[in-house]
């Protein structure tokens, strides 16, 4: 498994999402028993990067971190082998006062005990918050690195400003900057160029999530044919619901003009005796930008396919014409 640096990290290009460990608001997903297996089939084909998040896994509204538990819980004495990357909220909705620099410290204490480890290799800022400086949260954040508790930090879903604004303060306090951002990419979903361009004039590196596209391009989804019913687009709920009307997505997700697109995409794959999964995967690994394309599973047989699409090395005839079919789309 080919490696790529986020900082002093160290990570695989394609990495574990725990978003599915547990039962959340996507539905019933992993249990202790399959989330074991998970790990270890990651571990053991080179995975290396996990990535979760304190709310992932919410048997309620009011619940919290069954992900980060189950993933301490299948890493045992494995630890060491992993890059664990979780993710905080900037304020407590059930404590007031538990907000910025006081609601981090807490955040990562909790995360650490759900973890059972001594460190976070990588602590991201889940959201963009207006009403907290970010130089506040920096300096929270820079202490705990201090403190060892944490190596490295990064954020999500930043746009370039932000990012621009990050950078700025964190060098002119001399504090921890960030090293990655976490983004929405797939071949067919693409941050937008001047989101890029600040990525790269702020020498961060990208973590893809959704590089499926929602399972758009697993090949799960069939123009005629209702969404399978444990899939995400599937199931019922809010978020499932909010995918389905493309409020995360340009087009709608199983609109004619997208799985129209889907299916250029898998003949083009098919070309070359590959998947269109494995086109998705190996597209985003191509981007020196991605530091490692974050892939959720609920099952360990994914995890292999997943590790493997990585392997296949795109010509330049296959790049172009991926690009020929999306931006005929766009």
């Amino acid at each position: 498994m080919k490696r790529r640096s986020i900082g002093v990290l160290e990570v695989s290009i394609v990495g574990l999402g725990g978003n599915n460990f547990g039962t959340d608001f996507f539905g019933a997903r992993c249990d202790q028993r399959e989330v074991t297996r998970i790990v270890n089939a990651a571990l053991d084909v080179g995975i290396n990067l996990i990535d979760t998040a304190e709310e992932y896994s919410i048997t309620s509204f009011l619940g919290e971190g069954h992900s980060e538990e189950f993933i301490g819980v299948a890493l045992g004495n494995r630890r060491d082998e992993a890059v664990i990357a979780t993710k905080f909220l900037n304020s407590d909705e059930h404590d007031p006062t538990q907000r910025g620099a006081t609601r981090i410290i807490a955040s990562v204490e909790a995360s650490l005990r759900r973890l059972g480890t001594d460190r976070i290799d990588l602590f991201q800022q889940h959201q963009p918050d207006p009403q907290l400086p970010l130089g506040e949260i920096l300096e929270a954040l820079d202490l705990l690195v201090r403190d060892g508790k944490v190596r490295e930090v990064g954020c999500c879903n930043f746009t370039a400003e932000m990012l621009d604004e990050a950078t700025e303060a964190a060098t002119s306090a001399g504090t921890q900057a960030y090293c990655s951002c976490q983004l929405q990419y797939s071949v067919l979903e693409r941050p937008a160029d001047d989101l890029l361009m600040a990525v790269q004039r702020n020498d961060l590196s990208i973590l893809a999530y959704f590089p499926l596209a929602s399972g758009l391009l697993t090949g799960k989804y069939r123009r005629g044919q209702s969404p399978p019913p444990d899939s995400r687009l599937g199931a019922d709920g809010l978020v499932s619901t909010m995918l389905r009307d493309g409020i995360m997505a340009r087009r709608p997700p199983l609109s004619d003009e997208r799985l129209t697109t889907v299916e250029r995409l898998t003949a083009l794959a098919g070309e070359h005796d590959h998947s269109v999964l494995e086109l998705a995967i190996s597209w985003l690994a191509s981007q020196p930008i991605v530091g490692s394309v974050i892939t959720g599973v609920t099952k360990s047989e994914q995890v292999l396919a997943n590790a493997a699409a990585a392997d296949w090395e795109l010509s330049d005839d296959v790049v172009a014409g991926i690009e020929r079919i999306v931006v005929e789309e766009l």
